[in-house]
């Protein structure tokens, strides 16, 4: 299996109590595969997986592979603290469908290289599936530096890395150096440059509540291999990409403008609370400008 195309970390709606929307959540995963994404990616940081109860993310793998139905691979995120708990919900994926894994570093304990090429392996050894790591120190605490780069890629299921440092320097330091990692865009505000540097796959939080213009960048740079018409779009979507990943408000933004297309964006779980109205007001004109502009790109053939 190769990742390629955009994979959707899919949000979890809650509703105004708290408790998960399950039904909301179909709609959003339909909404997805419909818009034509290519994957679909479960109890990612997006869906909040942090704040979902053990039963309730093993509920999503349930339902996910009920809802998806085989029409795209979806991948479960199983990451936690403690690895015996990765494992285990990598059990629950591979007893529930799924078709690959997304891996991160545990957070709060901070492993060195070996301790986490152990930790990745181990749970490897138990599904003996597709993996993409996840490389987000922002979250994580832990970079997955050079050293444990060198000792994964001699395990053939890791296949891709999601990249969401931030540091432009490391997607050149993993095109160029370690080839065998599908590079795999996990910034939106850089997805630009990820494609550039020859990505074919972007892990996107956006295409939740921005699936066709995120497809249209896709599509420009990576099918028509067209960075003119790709540069325009992508200079349309950065005031919007720059809020989401840097306003403090990234999952927040994301549900907000799901709303805004009709979508059941549902609420945040604490101790994530709703966004300003300024902040609302500012994500509108930035969607309202970049569709407005993507749209007209599109129409004009460029």
């Amino acid at each position: 299996m190769t990742f390629e195309g955009i994979y959707t970390p899919v949000i979890t709606p809650f509703r105004a109590n708290g408790t998960l929307d399950q039904d909301a959540w179909s709609i959003m995963v339909d909404h997805l595969i419909d818009s034509g994404v290519h994957g679909i990616v479960v109890s990612g940081t997006t869906g909040e997986f942090y704040a979902l109860k053990r039963k309730e993310r093993l509920e999503q793998f349930e339902i996910a592979n009920a809802v998806i139905n085989r029409r795209v691979p979806w991948v479960a995120g199983v990451n936690d603290f403690r690895t015996e708990d990765c494992c285990d919900y990598a059990r629950a994926a591979l007893e529930h469908g799924a078709q690959g894994l997304l891996i991160a570093a545990p957070p709060y304990s901070q492993p060195s290289a070996e301790e986490l090429i152990h930790h990745c392996v181990k749970i490897d050894n138990i599904c003996n599936l597709p993996i993409i790591l996840y490389n987000y120190p922002g979250r994580t605490g832990t970079m997955m530096g050079e050293d444990f780069l060198r000792g994964i890629v001699e395990h053939k299921n890791f296949k891709a890395i999601k990249e969401s440092s931030g540091d432009y320097s490391r997607i050149q330091l993993l095109s160029t150096q370690f080839p065998q990692l599908e590079l795999s865009c996990g910034a939106d505000d850089q997805a630009l440059e990820f494609f550039v540097w020859g990505a074919k796959s972007w892990v996107c939080a956006a295409t939740n509540c921005l699936a066709e213009e995120t497809l249209a960048l896709y599509n420009a740079c990576v099918i028509e291999n067209n960075y003119e018409k790709g540069r325009k779009i992508m200079k349309a979507l950065l005031p919007v990409m720059t809020v989401f990943e840097r306003g403090g408000k990234f999952v927040q933004c994301v549900k907000y403008v799901c709303e805004l297309r009709g979508l059941p964006g549902g609420h945040v779980r604490q101790p994530l609370l709703p966004m300003s109205h300024s902040l609302q007001q500012q994500m509108q004109l930035a969607v309202e400008s970049a569709t407005s502009t993507i749209e007209q790109i599109n129409n004009q053939g460029v």
